[in-house]
């Protein structure tokens, strides 16, 4: 008989809580200096004029005013073109 019991298979089913990722203000929406518009994983958006990124990668605005979101095409390093989202505010 073993010493300690075994443990079922119930103690590897937890569930992580839901980060709430995603655009918060969209555009043509007024902001507020600080408030947050978009909280993403990697660089999905990019920041534009007037936005700033934290170090977790969210968007938020640098000054008060209109929400404005644009595409553009990039070239990346390896010499292939990528659309890319920027986020302004007006």
């Amino acid at each position: 008989m073993s010493k300690t019991k075994s443990k079922g298979s119930s103690g590897q089913k937890k569930n992580s809580k839901a980060k709430r990722l995603g655009v918060k203000i969209f555009a043509g929406q007024k902001v507020k200096v600080g408030q947050i518009l978009v909280r993403q994983r990697g660089d999905k958006f990019l920041a534009g004029r007037n936005v700033g990124q934290g170090k977790d990668f969210t968007l938020f605005a640098l000054k008060s005013g209109i929400c404005h979101y644009r595409t553009k095409k990039r070239r990346l390093f390896t010499g292939s073109k990528r659309t890319v989202k920027i986020v302004e505010v007006l």
